[in-house]
């Protein structure tokens, strides 16, 4: 049997994927690419290195959206809600 339609499961999947924001990724997501970054360039993993690569990282950031995000991920680091 033919199906001509777009309406099958794996394709409802990858509809719903698709349409997420993929401009802004998790915070884990985040800050599972920050970890890295620090464990790559040899430096200690701790509070203070997290942040300051979090820092670097929003200065170069032109999107609102992921300054957002940002500033969140710096907020949890020291225990504050935004």
């Amino acid at each position: 049997m033919r199906q001509d339609s777009i309406n099958t499961p794996t394709a409802d999947i990858s509809l719903y994927f698709n349409t997420q924001d993929a401009a802004v990724p998790s915070h884990q997501e985040t800050l599972g690419q920050v970890v890295m970054e620090v464990l790559k360039s040899g430096i200690t993993v701790n509070r203070q290195s997290i942040c300051a690569r979090l820092l670097s990282r929003l200065a170069e950031i032109k999107q609102p959206e992921l300054e957002k995000h940002h500033h969140e991920l710096i907020a949890l680091l020291f225990g504050r809600e935004v």
